[in-house]
């Protein structure tokens, strides 16, 4: 079957065509209903206490209107139609979006050079809070219930040889709520594999702040039991210079929904965000991510791929990109890809991307769901390998794009045979 593809163009820096009258360089309106805040259409209800966006803007118009607090009463009870959570069954939550978390948090051990400190803190240090603000219902809920906090940190200046591993194991059912915080200090050099395990019930919410200089990676894995509930809000502010690669791998779990953001705070930071998901016969992977451009000359690229086989598997990928009007020489793209390998699978693909600024190197985004491809097949069994062979070929080399991303091999080893364990559950 043919692959089903939707592109979008590319966008580059302005020619030098004279600008259009009523505009500013950058293209923005200067109508007196735009440039007049209190009397503009996308004023009202977004303008709130604790709001970390744009300051203007009606809720889910824009994400940078989008709503922002640490106090769960802000926040809406959920109904299922509102945009963030429209493909989400609510039902399977578990609770994490309207009880009280009163559970056991999943355990935290953590493995690494000797240089890199671990605390167990309480909620009032310091650098709880300093990378984000919850951003929906779930992630409140969790900042108002979960007692102590894990503290990562990578000092100034070092550089780690070996990777920094982090396991999270959950014991327990009961609906909980967990908080992690990940410090790179200036000059940095750090991988830092973050190993969902076991089963829980959780909504958990990672800090990470990339200072000055410093270049972190984060591989977050999610292989958690059958019955595990995961509701992770993972949150990166990105420093002067500061390189960050986020990766998120989620294979196990009932449902499984990642919402990682990375923040621009300064000039020349670059974030490369992949993902790599695969998800079976009626389990939900959902994957929504936001880069906010904030300011000038940072680069980003965002590229998700994911496979499904099995009556009711889905996938959900969003990916919000904002370029603000003060970002200007901005470099950025998204993409996402899935591949559905039997009859049954659903996945629900949304790239978006606001521009406020037309003075930029590029942005793009583009998305693509379809079958495998016929020709393929037919190339490798021409050529006498066997169709369940050759299928296999096919989805390896469509997933392996992602796994050589981490560059930790016992890992990518690792997660190799994962996927040869989740292709080995049909003929695929």
């Amino acid at each position: 079957m043919t692959e089903i593809t939707t592109e979008k163009a590319r966008i580059g820096a302005p020619s030098a065509q004279p600008f259009i009258n009523g505009f500013t360089e950058e293209g923005e309106s200067l109508s007196p209903i735009n440039t007049n805040a209190s009397k503009a259409p996308l004023a009202g209800e977004a303008v709130k206490r604790h709001s970390h966006g744009g300051g203007v803007g009606i809720p889910d118009s824009s994400r940078a209107g989008r709503l922002t607090s640490y106090n769960l009463a802000d926040f809406k009870p959920l109904t299922g139609l509102e945009e963030d959570w429209r493909f989400t069954p609510l039902k399977r939550l578990r609770g994490l979006h309207s009880e009280v978390l009163a559970g056991a948090a999943p355990t935290v051990t953590v493995s690494g050079p000797e240089q890199v400190t671990v605390e167990t803190v309480a909620r009032g240090d310091k650098r709880i809070g300093s990378a984000g603000i919850p951003e929906d219902r779930v992630s409140a809920n969790a900042w108002e219930n979960f007692s102590e906090a894990t503290v990562l940190t990578i000092p100034a200046e070092f550089e780690a040889d070996t990777e920094v591993t982090v396991v999270i194991e959950g014991t327990s059912t009961e609906a909980a709520a967990q908080h992690l915080v990940i410090v790179a200090e200036k000059f940095s050099k750090a991988v830092v594999v973050l190993n969902h395990q076991g089963s829980a019930v959780v909504s958990e919410n990672i800090e990470i702040v990339v200072e000055d200089g410093a270049n972190l990676t984060v591989v977050s894995l999610q292989e958690w039991n059958d019955d595990a509930v995961h509701a992770s809000s993972q949150q990166a502010k990105i420093g002067r210079d500061a390189k960050f690669k986020h990766v998120v791998v989620s294979l196990g779990g009932d449902l499984v929904r990642v919402t990682p953001s990375t923040r621009f705070t300064a000039p020349g930071g670059e974030a490369e965000m992949f993902g790599l998901y695969f998800a079976d016969a009626g389990q939900h992977l959902e994957q929504r991510l936001f880069v906010d451009h904030a300011v000038a000359n940072c680069t980003s690229n965002v590229l998700y791929k994911g496979a499904l086989q099995g009556r009711n598997a889905h996938a959900v990928w969003v990916g919000d990109v904002l370029i603000r009007k003060e970002a200007e020489g901005t470099d950025s793209y998204e993409a996402n890809r899935n591949l559905l390998l039997t009859d049954g699978a659903r996945a629900d693909s949304v790239p978006n991307l606001e521009i406020e600024t037309g003075l930029i190197k590029g942005a793009g985004h583009a998305s693509a769901t379809g079958r495998l491809d016929d020709e393929h097949l037919f190339y490798l069994m021409a050529r006498g390998i066997p169709e369940d062979v050759a299928r296999r070929l096919v989805v390896r080399g469509f997933l392996h794009e992602i796994i050589q991303q981490i560059k930790v091999p016992a890992l990518e080893e690792r997660l190799t045979e994962a996927v040869e364990r989740e292709l080995a559950v049909t003929n695929n």
